[in-house]
């Protein structure tokens, strides 16, 4: 789960009501039905709020030269190869796990070819698809693709084409825009030079530039539409999700979905103006993205896995409330079958975790979280979920570590503020206020998909 971009500011954004974008006076009727207005606002707020943190998410890193986390724009890779410490606050609940590469493409004119090196057994590294509708709809990485090195084809919704030679698969996407989050696992920090080297042989080029072609013609300039979502969560989240639509063709398990919507003025490319809305119309519609927020801070308050949040379209099979919350408790979160991601903020006691105490987390004989590639524990304070400075800088606890066992084969992990005598497997804590944990499983096992396994509870040692 990229918990970078974990909406900590949800609650906050989701009180804004306001108006102000553009709409033919034709789409609402004043007689319309309340109540059906009503309903069809809050399935289409949950519906959007995905797609609008997604949308969000580009604005920064592809269309806006001036924030720090453009990437320079579409079809090219953005590499982060630095640890996180204490002193970055830009993101929530980091981890030095996984170095990030990101990149957004633009299939409109034609496919980019995306090619990997190379990796030895020892390397985890996964390049993760991402639609504009959230889905993961494609991997190429050790566990979905093999070690081997690749060249994959990434084609939009329309393309049609010969697979060329040289490429191993084509993997087409539902829209237009795709993003590409690649992770690259590290073993520690002395591996940054081998992981930074490893992130300069991931390459994306257009169809034409592979094969040797004259290019085709360039698709229009897009004149994008800003967003916010401090801002933007109210009525005028229909006009964005217009602009958003106009690059997602219409599935057939949508159409009916699609033409219920229409009935409060979302039609892909359409333009809406609040202002020019029936006074009950308004109040309408605002009551149902009212329902809808509410609904969604209901669901996100009982997350405890990923389980069912992050996958394919057929995978989420038309869960769009599991999809809003998705994309709230952490957007971008891995397929299961990629990586799992649970934690708790809370004691065996049902208290929470606070700085102080001791408490420890045992994995009992034959119950190491599974995980083919690697298993890492992170420790966040909270409400801030940022890494919490130590004595020995140490943030995290991972199957990488040199961990030692307990005489019956199982594995306690000491969790405190002072240092124990062993300190191989303590992970120190704050010496005040609350904090959470978050286990993250890279290749997790069968039994994790099938819910057989599930972290110990934290124990309390001493209050």
């Amino acid at each position: 789960m990229n918990l970078m971009f974990s909406r900590r500011r949800m609650l906050g954004s989701m009180g804004v009501l306001g108006a102000s974008l553009m709409l033919p006076g034709w789409l609402l009727a004043a007689d319309a039905d309340a109540d059906e207005l009503r309903a069809i606002a809050r399935q289409a707020w949950i519906y959007a709020y995905p797609m609008l943190m997604h949308y969000q998410t580009m604005e920064k890193q592809a269309l806006n030269p001036a924030a720090p986390e453009y990437v320079g724009g579409f079809n090219r890779f953005r590499h982060y190869s630095e640890l996180f410490t204490p002193d970055n606050r830009d993101i929530v609940t980091p981890n030095n796990d996984t170095p990030y590469s990101w990149a957004w493409l633009d299939l409109r004119s034609e496919p980019q070819v995306l090619s990997v090196p190379a990796v030895d057994d020892e390397r985890y590294y996964v390049l993760q698809l991402v639609d504009q509708y959230t889905h993961n709809f494609a991997y190429v990485g050790v566990l979905g693709t093999g070690r081997e090195a690749g060249n994959y084809l990434i084609a939009g919704p329309d393309w049609q084409g010969p697979t060329p030679d040289g490429v191993q698969a084509v993997l087409r996407s539902e829209t237009e825009i795709v993003m590409v989050l690649g992770r690259t696992g590290l073993k520690n920090a002395g591996d940054l030079p081998a992981v930074r080297a490893l992130q300069q042989q991931y390459g994306l080029r257009s169809l034409h530039e592979y094969i040797g072609s004259a290019p085709p013609a360039a698709a229009p300039v897009i004149g994008w539409r800003p967003w916010d979502s401090k801002t933007g969560l109210g009525l005028e989240f229909i006009a964005a999700l217009n602009q958003i639509l106009s690059l997602c063709p219409t599935q057939p398990s949508e159409q009916a979905l699609r033409a219920r919507f229409a009935r409060i003025g979302i039609v892909p490319g359409q333009g809406f103006d609040p202002a020019t809305l029936p006074q009950a119309t308004r109040e309408a519609l605002l009551a149902g993205i009212q329902e809808a927020q509410a609904q969604l801070q209901a669901a996100v308050s009982q997350v405890r896995t990923t389980l069912g949040l992050f996958g394919t379209r057929a995978a989420l099979n038309g869960n769009y409330l599991n999809r809003a919350v998705a994309a709230s408790v952490g957007i971008y979160g891995n397929s299961v079958e990629e990586a799992f991601y649970t934690g708790t903020r809370l004691d065996n006691q049902g208290q929470p975790l606070q700085g102080g105490r001791s408490y420890r987390l045992r994995f009992a004989p034959g119950q190491l979280p599974p995980a083919s590639e690697f298993w890492s524990l992170t420790l966040y304070d909270l409400p801030d979920r940022q890494l919490v400075a130590n004595p020995i800088n140490r943030y995290c606890l991972s199957s990488r570590d040199q961990l030692q066992m307990d005489a019956d084969g199982g594995m306690t992990l000491i969790l405190q503020n002072t240092a124990p005598t062993a300190q191989s497997n303590w992970l120190p804590t704050p010496a005040s206020g609350a904090f959470s944990l978050v286990l993250r499983l890279y290749g997790p096992g069968q039994q994790v998909v099938n819910q057989r396994w599930q972290m110990p509870v934290v124990e309390v040692v001493s209050a």
